[in-house]
């Protein structure tokens, strides 16, 4: 992931840092963070936010467990931005919630220099998409609203994009970085979008309009293509790919994302493709009411953590994706070193690796979150058509709903890779799982876990590791069904009775 065990993401006066947790720590498990040398806090998680520091100076943090050093690192506080403040002059953006402020949010976007933040004070602020670029800032204070419209025409025009693993024309997304390019590096960096506000989309309203707007567009084409259609989760798959996301992140590298509510994109709501070194943290998903309404998406990106965040998704609180069938075998970019910890789900799919995995994921690392209220709980998935692989996927001391590892059916359609998926160097340790997943404001029993790869010769699912898991029913006895796999090791697999 990085040359260092402690990592730091900081402002002026303030700094979160995070760390991998060591290889002995359970649950529950206690560490000290020591600044300059003097120990500053006792914390159960595997992060910490520094305050009151001082603007443009050095520090250097070590975190220990027990009296094990996990790592060091040494930081530096930014200066203090320069304001620019979105409702005076020269902007005059209108915080009432019924001025459209696309031009004057922009002109401060653009406006906006190394040593300068865009600020947005308490209010609603109507808008359409919006084009951030290298080395910025937007900052939302508390009870600011960064609020998208329903209206199609405000996303537009169509950008180049990437959804649910196939390249294509989509809509621009409320915010948009980078520039699409899988045969190129970064094109926009240096990018921190924080606060204690709320960036906001038309959620199921724009999304049921561009739909509409799609299905009338494409109706020939679809009439045409009834096989293909049929291949799809639905009639609503193929227009639906145009929708926009909250904030679309292309060709991107070195984006923090902090403190934030983001909520009702037309799709997923943190698309990531082609990039690097993207951090979220202390962040609020909410998209209940959204199809495909995805929390926090890497698409062949890689070095992308996610941690201390709550999840209320219409879909998967946590999808890794790679691209879908031949072109993402011939792109060949896979998600790798993508690092999620101390994660909840309120509401949604839970943490899914897949469907579309056809570039590779690899390095996948979850610990400490509480999944209990999710659908699919753990989920590695893929058809059989995909080709790639997943493999190095560390999962740790979390409570969810159940643990997938499987073929799926839904988003089947195009033409096959050459060659089957392959699942394989899996483990998971201290889990809890539950074996009810909760679907649309209810609860229902489900097979709690379910280990199964693929049919043709050398891609069965294989060097799998069950180590501490407890299994929660109505009765304390259970069946494990396992199909394709090799090299399954079991050890300490309980099952009691739920309370």
């Amino acid at each position: 992931m990085f040359e260092s065990h402690v990592f730091a993401r900081s402002t002026a006066h303030s700094s979160v840092l995070y760390w991998d947790k060591p290889a002995a720590a359970k649950a529950g498990a206690q560490y000290t963070v020591y600044l300059d040398g003097q120990p500053v806090a006792t914390c159960g998680r595997t992060h910490f936010t520094l305050t009151d520091l001082r603007s443009q100076s050095d520090y250097q943090a070590d975190v220990f467990f027990g009296h094990q050093c996990v790592g060091s690192c040494v930081f530096r506080t930014t200066p203090v931005k320069n304001r620019l403040d979105v409702t005076e002059a020269p902007f005059w953006a209108k915080g009432d919630g019924k001025t459209k402020n696309t031009a004057a949010l922009q002109r401060a976007i653009d406006a906006c220099g190394g040593g300068d933040a865009v600020y947005i004070p308490a209010g609603i602020y109507l808008t359409g998409a919006l084009r951030l670029h290298s080395n910025m800032e937007l900052y939302l204070d508390d009870g600011a609203i960064l609020q998208g419209t329903a209206e199609i025409v405000d996303y537009q025009p169509r950008i180049p994009s990437r959804f649910e693993g196939t390249e294509m024309r989509c809509y621009s997304s409320l915010l948009n970085l980078g520039t699409l390019d899988h045969a190129a590096g970064p094109n926009c960096e240096n990018v921190v979008i924080r606060g204690k506000g709320t960036i906001a989309s038309g959620g199921r309203e724009l999304a049921e309009k561009i739909i509409a707007d799609e299905q009338e567009h494409l109706k020939d084409y679809l009439a045409e293509h009834a096989a293909l259609v049929a291949e799809c989760e639905n009639e609503r798959t193929i227009p639906g790919r145009v929708r926009p996301r909250l904030i679309n992140m292309s060709n991107c590298r070195n984006v923090w994302v902090h403190g934030l509510t983001l909520k009702n994109g037309a799709s997923w709501n943190q698309h990531m493709i082609y990039s690097d070194n993207i951090t979220t943290d202390h962040c609020r998903f909410v998209s209940e009411d959204v199809w495909n309404g995805d929390g926090w998406d890497p698409d062949s990106s890689t070095n992308c953590t996610l941690f201390a965040c709550e999840f209320a998704t219409g879909g998967d609180a946590v999808a890794i994706k790679s691209g879908k069938n031949p072109e993402g075998n011939k792109i060949g970019r896979p998600s790798a070193h993508i690092y999620v910890f101390d994660c909840r789900s309120t509401a949604g799919h839970g943490i899914c690796l897949g469907s579309e995995m056809s570039g590779g994921i690899e390095d996948v690392q979850i610990w400490d979150c509480d999944l209990t209220n999710s659908w699919s709980g753990i989920e590695i998935k893929a058809t059989p058509k995909r080709g790639g692989y997943v493999r190095g996927v560390s999962v740790r001391d979390c409570t969810a709903s159940r643990l997938l590892v499987h073929t799926v059916l839904y988003n089947d359609d195009g033409e096959a890779a050459p060659r089957q998926p392959v699942f394989s160097h899996l483990s998971f340790e201290r889990l809890t799982l539950t074996g009810r997943g909760l679907r649309d404001g209810s609860f229902e029993n489900v097979e709690p876990i379910e280990l199964a790869g693929f049919d043709a010769p050398g891609h069965e699912l294989r060097d799998v590791v069950l180590d501490g898991i407890t299994v929660e029913n109505e009765t304390g006895t259970m069946t494990l069904p396992v199909q394709y796999c090799r090299g399954l090791t079991i050890r300490d697999l309980t099952c009691a009775a739920r309370k």
